[in-house]
Order: structure tokens, then C-alpha cells, then sequence
């Protein structure tokens, strides 16, 4: 007897487990001489998939509701069209099924997993451990002198990541930081607040030294939405809070002061002075809009860009970037993306791609903005739960602006929009629900239906997508 809450814990948290396992592996560490590709935790997301996908034919349910087959489905479209007019049948499966597996089929399984609000608590507060774990060892390198070159020293923080994917810990810190938030600003216990708070204020010191603008600008526009849409009032508490921890840590104790200052003044250095990986970005950006013009409806293909880039960026782009550091030779990497992921779309898969896969971000977006006005008003719960999903997808649309696919932290990116997905097309629309704000007790609710719980042993998703 003594082993049935344990063993019953087990079995309540089984569906959703496959989904943490997929964080927790983002821990292991690179190979430092590794060209990217796919890691340890694409290939159980894989898994999770096919296991979603043989759960749902044993169980002859229909998976998704219209509008979530639509929705998610969208991409499909734009993606299809523009691998057959890829460069070698090779890369336009390879770009297929990388971009599927982003976009589609890891969100779906994703929303097909999760049962209720406690799950997305769960995997929110798995996103918070890996932010933690890899936040502390960018800190350790930093201290230590052994991270990634940056600026003739060793300091980067990469975390696991090596510096063959200098973003990857700036991703997974922000994920952590967003989620974080959107726990802190809920409705739950004070104890679940304080640790939440606890977490994001822990967050910004790693965030501050992976020493990634496009990271910083995304979690602060997005900090500042949660933190408007939890309410005005605690917005500006809340902000005053975090500019006396900013102040203390970079005034009083001296973070990095010098190179903070110099990386944060470099943003609005754009026309003046930029340095070379500005010129770069920009140059690219241009590339690609070139591109575009040359086919405006398909674009160049998947994976075309490195081939076209050379015939349309100008004599200012640079021939790569170096990278050393945190365990790995120095090397010359190429420029294979225009780190813009609108801009790569519109330049790969024309007009009709980039309509398919931002026309769905924005649906969902709307969704989860609904959604979560329905959890603020009086009565409504899963308000942390909103202001987490809502938060994911507005710092993921933010951050594409200056970056796109690719790395091990990619898979991050697909939980992230599953967890959104999740929200606006079956949270967000749970009605009568008895699910209480900490998720201790609560079920979730079939869209239109009055509460009742799904039966014991249904297929994940099965009563609540239907």
C-alpha cells in the first residue's frame, strides 16, 4: 500500500513524461567538432511522435479538432511546394522533414500529450530546470575563463552547447526565464510564486552573459507583455523590482560592465559603426530579399540559400565567423542562413511559404490572446498557464527577427509552439472547468462539454481534442 501514491503519481504524469525526457536531454553535451545536425533529443522527439502516432491508430480516434488540423497543418503546404524545387532532392527532403518535424509534428504531438493544465505546469517547470542547469555552467564558464571566445577571451556562456551554437544557451535560459515569468505571475500558491520568482531572477545573470542581442531584445519585449497582461499595476512593480536587481548586479557588483555595455550600445550602433556581424546580418538580409524578387511565389528551394547567397549578397559580406572555445579548436564556420527566420522563409519558400507557416503563429497568437482574457476575468483559471504559452510564442516570433533553425536547442523551439499550440486550441477553450491555479486537484475540461473528467486510460489528447 505503501507504494500506490507513488506508483499512481506514475501513471497520472506517464503521457506527458516522453515530453520532459526531450528537455532533459538538451543537458547532454555537444560534440565540440560536431557540424550540427541531429542530437539525442531529435531523435526522441522522433520517438514521441511515432509513439503518439501508434497510440492514436490503436485507439481509432480522431486526433485533432478542424481547426487544430488546420492550423498546424498549414505549413505543410508552402514547405511540400518549396522542396520540390530544391537544389537536389537530397536537401529538399532533408529541409522537409527538418521543417515538419519543427513545425507540425512535434507541436502536434505535443498538444496530443498533454492532457490538462497541470501537464503544461509540468513541462514549463522541466523548461525551467534545463534553463537552471545550463544557465550555471555559462556562469561557471564565464567566471572561470573556459566558455567560447568572445573578443579574444573565453568568456561567452554556451552552456552545453559549444560555441558551434552560441545561441543555444541564450534559447533554452530564455525559454526557462519566459516560463518562469508566466509561473510567477499566476494565481498559484505563494510558495510556487516565490520559487518561480526565484528562478527568473536567477535566469537574467546568464542571460546577461551569453552576450546575445537578439536573445536580450526578445525576453524583453516579452517579459514586458506578460508582465502588462498580468496587469498594469504589477507590471510597474514588478519592472521597478527588476531594474534594482539590474543595477545592483551590473552597478554595484560589477557584471561584466565593460563588455555588457559595449554589446548593449552596438544595438543602436546599426548605421554609424556596426561591426562586422551586423554588416553580415544586413547583408544577408539583403540576400535574401533579392532572392525573394528573383522567385517571388516558391522561393530558391529548401536549404537554397548557401547556394544562391554568393550571386546576391554584396562585397561586404564577410567569407564566415570564428569560433573557439569551451572545449573546441579555433574554426572558420560559413554563413549558411541570414539569420532572420521570416526573411530565410520568404528567400526559400516565397510568398506562399512564409503566408502558410506566419498565417498560423498569428492564428495561434490570436487564439492565445482569447484564451488568456478568459482566464483574467473573475472566475477563470490557468492564468499562469496563459501568460507561460502566450509568452513562448511571443518570444519565439520576437526572436525570429534575428535568428532562425538550427542546433540541438531547434528542438526547444518545437516543444515551445506544442506548448502554445496546446493552449490556444484546447486550454484556452476549456469550459467549466475544476482545475484550480496551482493544478494540485483540477481536470480539464472537453471544449463544450461540462467539466467531466477523461476517462482512465484514454489515448492522450483523445476527450479534449475531439
Amino acid at each position: 500500500m505503501a507504494l500506490a501514491p507513488p506508483l499512481t503519481r506514475a501513471v497520472r504524469w506517464a503521457p506527458v513524461l516522453p515530453v520532459t525526457a526531450v528537455v532533459a536531454l538538451l543537458a547532454l553535451p555537444a560534440d565540440p567538432g560536431a557540424e550540427g545536425g541531429a542530437g539525442p533529443a531529435d531523435a526522441l522527439s522522433a520517438l514521441v511522435v511515432a509513439h503518439c502516432a501508434v497510440r492514436l491508430l490503436r485507439d481509432r480516434a480522431r486526433p485533432l479538432s478542424r481547426r487544430a488540423a488546420v492550423l498546424l497543418g498549414l505549413p505543410v503546404f508552402g514547405v511540400s511546394l518549396a522542396a520540390l524545387h530544391a537544389v537536389t532532392p537530397g536537401t529538399g527532403i532533408a529541409g522537409l522533414g527538418r521543417y515538419l518535424q519543427v513545425f507540425v509534428l512535434v507541436p502536434a504531438a505535443v498538444v496530443l500529450l498533454l492532457r490538462d493544465r497541470r501537464d503544461l505546469r509540468l513541462v514549463s517547470w522541466s523548461f525551467v530546470a534545463l534553463a537552471l542547469f545550463q544557465g550555471a555552467l555559462g556562469v561557471h564558464q564565464y567566471v572561470t575563463g573556459t566558455g567560447a571566445s568572445y573578443q579574444g577571451q573565453d568568456i561567452r556562456a554556451v552552456g552545453t552547447f559549444g560555441p558551434s551554437d552560441v545561441m543555444g544557451m541564450a534559447t533554452v535560459v530564455c525559454f526557462g526565464l519566459v516560463c518562469a515569468t508566466g509561473l510567477a505571475l499566476g494565481r498559484g500558491p505563494a510558495r510556487v510564486r516565490a520559487t518561480a520568482t526565484a528562478c527568473a531572477l536567477a535566469l537574467l545573470l546568464p542571460l546577461a552573459l551569453s552576450f546575445s542581442r537578439g536573445a536580450w531584445i526578445a525576453t524583453a519585449v516579452t517579459l514586458t507583455a506578460q508582465l502588462v497582461l498580468a496587469g498594469v499595476r504589477r507590471a510597474l512593480r514588478t519592472g521597478a523590482a527588476a531594474v534594482a536587481v539590474c543595477v545592483v548586479l551590473v552597478g554595484g557588483f560589477g557584471v561584466g560592465t565593460a563588455m555588457l555595455q559595449e554589446r548593449v550600445d552596438s544595438i543602436t550602433q546599426v548605421a554609424d559603426a556596426p561591426d562586422q556581424s551586423v554588416t553580415d546580418r544586413y547583408t544577408m538580409w539583403a540576400a535574401a530579399v533579392d532572392m525573394w524578387r528573383a522567385h517571388p511565389l516558391t522561393g530558391v528551394g529548401l536549404k537554397g540559400f548557401p547556394e544562391y547567397r554568393d550571386g546576391h549578397a554584396s562585397l561586404a559580406l564577410s567569407s564566415g565567423s570564428d569560433t573557439e572555445g569551451a572545449g573546441a579548436a579555433f574554426r572558420r564556420r560559413p554563413l549558411l542562413s541570414p539569420h532572420n527566420m521570416y526573411l530565410l522563409v520568404l528567400a526559400e519558400q516565397g510568398l506562399t511559404g512564409l503566408l502558410c507557416l506566419a498565417g498560423g503563429w498569428l492564428a495561434l497568437l490570436v487564439c492565445a490572446l482569447r484564451g488568456l482574457s478568459r482566464s483574467r476575468a473573475p472566475g477563470g483559471h490557468g492564468l499562469d498557464c496563459a501568460l507561460t504559452a502566450c509568452g513562448l510564442l511571443v518570444w519565439q516570433l520576437v526572436d525570429f527577427a534575428y535568428a532562425d533553425i538550427g542546433g540541438p536547442s531547434t528542438v526547444l523551439t518545437a516543444l515551445s509552439f506544442g506548448l502554445a499550440a496546446w493552449w490556444a486550441l484546447v486550454g484556452a477553450d476549456t469550459t467549466n472547468t475544476a482545475d484550480t491555479s496551482d493544478g494540485t486537484n483540477g481536470t480539464c475540461a472537453t471544449p463544450g462539454t461540462t467539466g467531466v473528467p477523461a476517462k482512465r486510460g484514454s489515448a492522450p489528447g483523445k476527450a479534449a481534442l475531439r
